[in-house]
């Protein structure tokens, strides 16, 4: 029996990188269903993502973050999808490495695969924001995974209904994989030539990883508190 995946792209203000991101997408046989969350962008993102036929684009009014945007997109494609990936809106044509992720769970290799990225062409920050959610991961779960924070993600769909859906911006990715790994399922970590839009060493860069390190730390705190709880 054929599988029926669905892609969900949650999007602010790409209206400059989404088109080729869905065409790139639409060009991969496996995808049926293109979700783009359109999370309250104040350019012609919604725009541009319309004028691209056979995708589902939703407009939320208000910029809510990434997880909600997400979790939107599982609500509408939770139902009638066996195979549910996550992609960003900036990938650009790099999109079409995401039939990587999908075909490990069309072979029932894993239960889940995330996209490991070629090393960063420009300087960004220092490594504290992915040192932080690698350890966290490890401290919660005992697994060690480098590629934590990738937004590029592929799920069986029994996978997320056992996953609650409590985290908010740039900590849903951290919070997924530890639950994910605490309901023993399988993570595969998937080498892809893939790029999106980098953050530099510049005041806008340094505010954005302040950003998901906050996020990350919100996500971690009270989960490290509750597993050191359990095995005490």
């Amino acid at each position: 029996m054929n599988k029926i995946v669905s892609v969900i792209v949650p999007a602010y203000n790409e209206e400059n990188r989404i088109k080729s991101t869905l065409l790139a997408l639409k060009e991969i046989d496996h995808i049926q269903h293109i979700y783009v969350i359109d999370d309250g962008s104040t350019d012609s993102t919604y725009i541009s993502a319309s004028s691209v036929s056979d995708v589902n684009v939703v407009r939320q009014p208000l910029n809510k973050g990434k997880g909600q945007a997400l979790y939107e997109g599982l609500r509408l494609a939770l139902n009638n999808s066996d195979i549910i990936v996550f992609a960003d809106a900036d990938l650009q044509e790099s999109a079409k490495d995401v039939e990587k992720l999908i075909l490990p769970i069309l072979e029932n290799k894993a239960d889940v695969t995330v996209a490991k990225f070629p090393s960063a062409k420009r300087k960004g920050g220092f490594g504290f924001v992915k040192k932080l959610a690698r350890k966290g991961v490890y401290i919660n779960t005992g697994v060690k995974i480098d590629t934590v924070l990738s937004g590029q993600r592929a799920f069986k769909r029994e996978v997320l209904e056992q996953v609650n859906y409590p985290y908010t911006g740039y900590g849903v990715e951290l919070g997924m994989t530890i639950d994910i790994l605490n309901k023993g399922y399988n993570i595969m970590e998937v080498d892809v030539n893939m790029y999106h839009n980098e953050t530099g060493r510049d005041l806008s860069g340094f505010i954005h990883r302040g950003k998901q390190f906050w996020q990350i730390l919100m996500v971690l705190v009270p989960k490290t508190i509750t597993t050191k709880l359990k095995r005490r």
